[in-house]
């Protein structure tokens, strides 16, 4: 099978913040593995040299990654390559895609993967707008865009049941018949970031916390800043947060200054230490090896967690709000509702070992099934 994977990048300065990246880093080498031949366009190569790279243009801005797909290149690009399968990353981009081959005299199939879902939906249905999509009003247009690009689609796709549910509901009231093309295939982890809760000691009595998402306002990160200064205040904890994007582009903190807001506000609090990885994947290995426990997004609805994932597989028991995917996956013993309840998990979680170690294994075992191989075999399975 020829596969063309179109990878948008969105920080191509960091590539260890960019979940795409990381995935199709993990997932076209073990794709290849089992036959397929692989060609990934982006703007930086991903996977290892079996895997074939054509270079393309970043978009700017999180916009044009959705409303400026570059037909040219699309056509051009796929008379070249010849696939039978062209694997969208970007969903809205999938009725250009579907264009271009019509241009180019190609039958290849598309298979989009939601990697990010621009709405999410309330405990009672309400449906909600990301407001990382709705600068200017924007939201609604994306949202149209993005039902346009489920309709284009051969293969749909999804992290998690939860994703699969908000996008069959997004579906059907866009009049999008998904038909049997909806599959659900998570994302793989990262080989790198494995360790055999075997070998985890229990805390004596203190514990690290790490935070090791976005700081965009709409993660959620105001109601993690209130929460930090319970924990801090209350429980025998410190807390490490990350920061994952560095020196932002002048573009895009124009579009979103808050990671930088919230980056001073919490660098500022008593028993709280900013962290960096710099890039690099082996210090952030040590970086997650230093703490206990991990602290999921407050982002609303979280369909998915690339670095909730990565705790995990490290051994991390991950404390999270019910909310969204987080509730479908995080063991029910470490979910809160509210901030008293989270005090109370770091509590047990830094004085009884009985439970720490239980919960170590179980985060361990959670992710047993998302080595790159198993992945890959259900990915291929899925855009067949």
């Amino acid at each position: 099978m020829r596969v063309l994977y179109l990878l948008n990048v969105s920080n191509s300065s960091r590539l260890a913040a960019d979940s795409g990246f990381t995935f199709a880093d993990m997932l076209t080498p073990a794709l290849t593995d089992v036959g397929a031949e692989v060609t990934v366009a982006s703007p930086v190569p991903a996977g290892d040299a079996r895997v074939h790279f054509v270079p393309t243009i970043s978009p700017s801005t999180k916009y044009r990654a959705r409303f400026d797909p570059g037909m040219d290149a699309l056509v051009t690009l796929i008379r070249d390559r010849q696939p039978e399968v062209v694997v969208a990353n970007q969903i809205e981009a999938a009725p250009a895609i579907r264009a271009a081959l019509v241009e180019a005299g190609a039958d290849a199939q598309i298979a989009g993967y939601c990697h990010y879902l621009p709405f999410s939906f309330t405990d009672t249905g309400v449906l909600e707008l990301d407001p990382a999509m709705n600068d200017s009003s924007l939201g609604r247009s994306v949202l149209l865009a993005f039902a346009a690009g489920l309709a284009a689609c051969d293969r749909l796709l999804v992290h998690s049941s939860t994703a699969a549910s908000w996008t069959t509901v997004v579906a059907a009231r866009t009049g999008v018949d998904l038909g049997d093309k909806l599959h659900i295939v998570p994302a793989p982890r990262d080989v790198r970031l494995v360790r055999d809760p075997a070998d985890i000691t229990p805390p004596e009595g203190r514990v690290t916390g790490i935070y090791n998402h976005r700081l965009y306002r709409h993660y959620g990160t105001a109601r993690f800043t209130q929460l930090a200064r319970r924990l801090v205040a209350e429980a025998p904890v410190r807390l490490m947060v990350m920061d994952l994007f560095g020196t932002r582009s002048p573009e895009r903190i124009r579009l979103d200054p808050s990671p930088e807001r919230h980056l001073e506000q919490l660098a500022t609090m008593d028993g709280v230490t900013i962290a960096s990885d710099r890039g690099d994947r082996i210090r952030y290995r040590n970086l997650l090896a230093g703490a206990h426990f991990g602290i999921a997004p407050f982002r609303p609805g979280c369909p998915w967690s690339m670095s909730v994932i990565d705790c995990q597989a490290m051994g991390l028991p991950v404390i999270g709000p019910r909310t969204g995917w987080l509730a479908e996956h995080i063991d029910n013993e470490l979910l809160f509702d509210t901030d008293d309840q989270a005090v109370q998990i770091v509590e047990r979680l830094a004085t009884d070992a009985e439970f720490y170690l239980v919960h170590a294994k179980r985060a361990y075992t959670s992710t047993a099934d998302l080595t790159p191989d198993v992945v890959a075999a259900r990915y291929l399975e899925a855009i067949k």
